[in-house]
């Protein structure tokens, strides 16, 4: 079994016992009382790439990262260094978030939030509006077409916008044929958890210019971003690097500053 089927698994284990407390007609009517989602592709198509900072606790390929005790506050600490979008990651089994992380930092950051998951269902992106997210993670390669395409028109029918994730060619072209707005090239394997560096260089010049371009995973500093910017990536996705960053508030300023850099991102 590849490590993105094992977590799949868990994670359809998990949702499993999340309906059996609270039905979906609930969620519906809990979701409708929110709040309009933020504009997320506004704050990642802002001047220079953009930082979205990252609330994880441990990962599948490196084990724990950081004791986090206040995602919120860290979240905080993120939007004070200038992160124009907060991920967090919600999945519980092999990086140690929840939905209460999420409730903790959409109280405490005014930027918008993205709910990172392994999202399978319509419940999942209920559970992510009702929790207070801006934006959804929908991986590619854990998806079969018409549930990408479902998720993606019922996350835009909430207000929410959807992070597509991608790792080569043939997941671009079908995100791109299923409506994606926002593509996510992650450099992680996800079957093998190797990072290949050089995917990001292949696969911008395939994204259309109209299209939000996110680096995802290997981006340890302003070395990295200036990388991709240079590649055409609108933003960069960051979570070690931050999360175990001696002044996280700092870290996230020393990226954004990068990022601003009018040299850094060249057109697509």
């Amino acid at each position: 079994m590849s490590a993105l089927a094992g977590i799949i698994a868990g994670v359809r284990e998990d949702l499993e016992l999340r309906q059996a407390r609270i039905e979906l007609n609930e969620l519906r009517e809990r979701a409708a009382d929110m709040p309009p989602a933020r504009d997320v592709i506004a704050a990642l198509r802002a001047e220079g790439v953009s930082v979205i900072a990252e609330v994880k606790r441990s990962s599948p390929s490196k084990g724990q990262l950081a004791d986090i005790p206040d995602a919120g506050a860290l979240a905080a600490e993120y939007e004070a260094g200038g992160a124009a979008v907060v991920s967090v990651l919600t999945e519980g089994r092999h990086f140690g978030g929840s939905l209460d992380d999420l409730v903790s930092v959409r109280a405490a950051v005014n930027v918008p939030v993205l709910r990172k998951d392994f999202i399978l269902t319509s419940y999942q992106l209920f559970e992510a509006r009702v929790a207070g997210a801006d934006l959804v993670l929908l991986i590619v390669a854990a998806l079969d077409e018409q549930a990408l395409v479902s998720l993606i028109e019922r996350a835009d029918s909430m207000g929410m916008a959807a992070l597509v994730e991608v790792h080569d060619e043939v997941e671009l072209n079908r995100a791109l044929n299923a409506g994606a707005r926002i593509v996510g090239v992650n450099a992680r394997n996800l079957r093998t958890l190797e990072v290949d560096r050089g995917v990001l260089a292949r696969l911008a010049p395939l994204v259309p210019p109209s299209v939000v371009l996110v680096a995802e995973s290997g981006v340890r500093g302003a070395r990295d971003l200036v990388a991709h910017g240079s590649c055409g990536a609108d933003a960069v996705l960051v979570g070690e690097g931050l999360v175990t960053a001696r002044d996280p508030r700092d870290a996230v300023h020393n990226l954004v500053a990068a990022g601003a850099h009018p040299a850094v991102k060249h057109a697509r």
